[in-house]
């Protein structure tokens, strides 16, 4: 898919922090070393960028997203024992309400580092790419790859 590679640099980049740090950290701090990692390897960034939610073309609201990366891709992290779908389905929203096509959610606080891709299914750019998103997914969460 078109930000596969992009993906997989900034899913990269967090192994490395995940390795170096472990787990057991409050997010800002791999929050931070997350933003040095990708910096090193060239990524652009904004960190806690603040975006804007419209409902039917009316402002209701604005929430930070923890990075976005390269004008395409939301990144967002938690460091957490445990995942749930409540973390993936805002994961999900976040796509949805910034029309973007793909985003990340990444967990520095589980033993091993947790990652999924979410797509915005709506999106025109996957368009293509739907009934493979919707086929490959978890039956619970139609928009993960993982």
């Amino acid at each position: 898919m078109k930000h596969e590679e992009l993906t997989h640099k900034i899913i990269g980049c967090a192994m490395k922090v995940h390795s170096t740090l472990g787990n057991g950290f409050q997010e800002v701090i791999y929050q931070r070393a997350l933003a040095i990692e990708m910096e090193n390897q060239g990524l652009g960034y904004q960190r806690e960028m603040q975006m804007t939610i419209f409902y039917e073309g009316i402002e209701i609201g604005t929430r930070r997203v923890d990075f976005f990366v390269e004008d395409n891709i939301m990144v967002e992290l938690k460091a957490l024992i445990k995942l749930e779908e409540v973390h993936l389905a805002q994961a999900m929203n976040y796509c949805h309400a910034y029309n973007l096509p793909i985003g990340l959610l990444i967990n520095f606080g589980a033993k091993s580092l947790e990652f999924k891709r979410v797509y915005n299914v709506n999106h025109q750019e996957n368009e293509a790419y739907k009934k493979e998103i919707l086929k490959s997914s978890h039956p619970k969460n139609p928009n993960s790859d993982q």
